[in-house]
């Protein structure tokens, strides 16, 4: 999967030092409490390495005019497969609303046709309706629900490419 991928609004690049405050206040915008920048720079080697032995990992998103960090967005293993990896993305609660996820997402399942990958997942919990509507105008299809003693109920969605 290229790693860097350009959108009329959005610049999604390898991960870097400067990148580590930026993810940190992502996380604890999610948990409670912020991520030591230890473990934060273990999350981002765990990307680089995930590109190096699965050949996708997820980016860090900034948007082109403002220069700003709003999220990440890329392919994981997830709950799924290297052939058939996860979509996955999160952005600050700021940016929702804007169709940043949508064209983040839209970009990464550009670059995993590129790749031949033949089907990609994403897995979300059910709660999500935003999420939901992205994976929806994005073309999955919900294939099953299952339970998750950590997330709760978690919707199974699929795409196939071309």
């Amino acid at each position: 999967m290229p790693v860097h991928l350009v959108t009329e609004r959005l610049h999604m690049r390898p991960w870097a030092e400067s990148d580590i405050d930026d993810l940190r206040a992502l996380i604890s915008e999610r948990d409670d409490g912020t991520p030591t920048v230890e473990h934060v720079r273990e999350i981002i080697a765990a990307q680089e390495a995930a590109m190096s032995t699965a050949g996708f990992t997820l980016l860090p998103i900034r948007r082109r005019v403002e220069g700003d960090f709003i999220g990440y967005c890329g392919l994981i293993v997830g709950r799924a497969t290297v052939d058939e990896p996860e979509i996955a993305y999160e952005l600050f609660r700021r940016v929702h609303g804007r169709g940043y996820a949508t064209e983040a997402a839209g970009a990464v399942l550009g670059a995993a046709v590129e790749t031949g990958r033949k089907r990609l997942w994403s897995t979300v919990g059910s709660w999500n309706t935003p999420s939901l509507r992205v994976l929806e105008k994005l073309g999955f299809a919900r294939n099953h629900v299952s339970i998750d003693d950590r997330a709760g109920e978690v919707v199974w969605l699929t795409r196939l490419l071309p």
